[in-house]
């Protein structure tokens, strides 16, 4: 019998939640980091509790489940760019988890912003690309102010130095964060976007952080992101230190943790949203 088009897609949507490997539980944790890069995943699960266990995913991703100071936890890494992070956020919404938190690295622009430090963006310029194709280029890139506040708690928690403000999510490494790419090629627009953004008070450049925040407000789930900078773009610095990147991974977890005792609190006074007079 020939399937109508409703079905059809019906069947789509439902082999597409299959991108993750069946190996993983059908319930994913309420709560997930989303690394970028699949060998973060690892050493995010070396900092939680005891008995985490990792999962090779599809692609060369990675995923892992476990515990952070007795709360549950999981990393699953997204890949490069918005699209790949469009695939792992989908999945990951359709299996169960309400919260996620990009943990990644960034280019800062703006003075005063060190190699290693934190940059906690509470929002994002939206040149992703994807999520454009989702809503008009007017919808906010916002992250969950819930989210905001527990990693600028963790970051209290853990004597780290940190930034909050509004990034610029890029669909390109190169030309989109106004770099000189191969053999040269510099389009005569980058310099005026690169003043312009900095003129506005956009403190760094990723690839990420647009599509997770848009498409979690969409899908009515909870986002934020935060990064360790590696790339001082005004002074030309650049140093992936492996403690910052230790750094960023740790307040991901330590926010986890805190969004998990502040839900406990909101479902026991019976309130939907977090005040800190709660």
């Amino acid at each position: 019998m020939t399937k109508t088009v409703e079905e059809a897609r019906r069947d789509l949507a439902a082999s597409e939640v299959g991108h993750v490997d069946e190996a993983l539980p059908e319930k994913t944790p309420g709560y997930v980091l989303l690394p970028g890069d699949p060998n973060r995943v690892g050493k995010m699960a070396a900092q939680w509790d005891e008995g985490a266990k990792i999962y090779t995913l599809s692609r060369s991703m990675t995923a892992a489940i476990g515990t952070y100071k007795n709360t549950e936890i999981g990393a699953w890494c997204t890949g490069i760019g918005g699209p790949s992070t469009e695939c792992t956020l989908t999945d990951l919404a359709a299996r169960g988890t309400h919260t996620f938190i990009r943990v990644g690295t960034t280019g800062a622009i703006q003075e005063g912003i060190e190699i290693g430090d934190i940059i906690i963006n509470d929002s994002n310029v939206r040149l992703d690309g994807t999520s454009k194709l989702y809503v008009m280029d007017e919808y906010p890139a916002a992250a969950s102010y819930e989210v905001v506040l527990a990693l600028v708690q963790a970051c209290e928690n853990l004597g780290l130095r940190y930034h909050v403000g509004t990034g610029c999510t890029c669909a390109s490494f190169y030309t989109g964060q106004c770099r000189t790419t191969y053999n040269g090629y510099r389009p005569s627009h980058l310099d005026a976007m690169f003043d312009d953004l900095r003129q506005a008070g956009v403190l760094n450049f990723e690839m990420e952080g647009a599509t997770v925040t848009t498409l979690s407000r969409i899908f009515g789930k909870r986002a934020g992101m935060c990064a360790s900078v590696v790339a001082q773009r005004i002074t030309g610095e650049w140093d992936e230190t492996p403690q910052g990147e230790y750094n960023a991974c740790l307040v991901g977890a330590e926010a986890v943790r805190i969004l998990a005792e502040w839900d406990r609190k909101k479902a026991e006074q019976g309130k939907k949203f977090y005040f800190p007079g709660l």
